[in-house]
């Protein structure tokens, strides 16, 4: 797959960017070219992007990329988002309203140590879609979220939870916050 026009899709949404790449565990089982771009804060958005980047293959089913939010540089992201990758490379494919488990929380001391992949609410659709000739690739938020929020996703649906969100003003960027359950 073409990543430059990955690479050019976010660039029109954020801006530049730097490449990452993990070089440890089991990153050749990744597609060939995966990274993690990063995105410093702007005078439009205060806050550091993390977002993977061939992180699926053209032949896949379905093509996603995700990409989280962050308060201040947080490099642990970059390896947060390759395992997620190789988790869906190796593992369950993902896509709109699964839950992943981090294996630890995003941030020390935070309860958050799963991720839900949501609609990419604060950038709408111009982010959501890129058609291609070849393919089409859906550009989705991974939310970081607390133990309770997964099983209440679980018994109520995703979007249950994001209208619990939305009722108590969640705080994306929020490392240290409760659970709204």
């Amino acid at each position: 797959m073409d990543l430059s026009n990955i690479m050019t899709h976010y660039k029109k949404q954020w801006g530049d960017f730097s490449i990452n790449k993990l070089e440890k565990g089991p990153v050749h089982e990744l597609p060939k070219g995966f990274c993690v771009l990063k995105f410093a804060p702007t005078r439009k958005r205060n806050m550091w992007t993390y977002a993977t980047c061939g992180m699926s293959q053209e032949f896949d089913s379905s093509i996603i990329e995700l990409h989280m939010f962050s308060p201040n540089e947080n490099d642990f992201i970059i390896e947060l988002l390759t395992v997620v990758a190789h988790y869906h490379k190796t593992g369950l494919r993902l896509g709109l309203g699964h839950t992943v488990n981090f294996g630890t929380p995003w941030h020390k001391d935070s309860l958050c140590n799963y991720g839900m992949i949501s609609l990419p609410y604060l950038d709408g659709p111009a982010l959501e879609w890129l058609i291609t000739q070849n393919v089409t690739i859906r550009f989705l938020w991974l939310k970081p979220i607390t133990t309770e929020e997964v099983k209440f996703i679980k018994q109520n649906g995703l979007e249950a939870l994001e209208e619990l969100f939305d009722k108590y003003e969640y705080n994306y960027l929020d490392y240290f916050r409760k659970s709204v359950i």
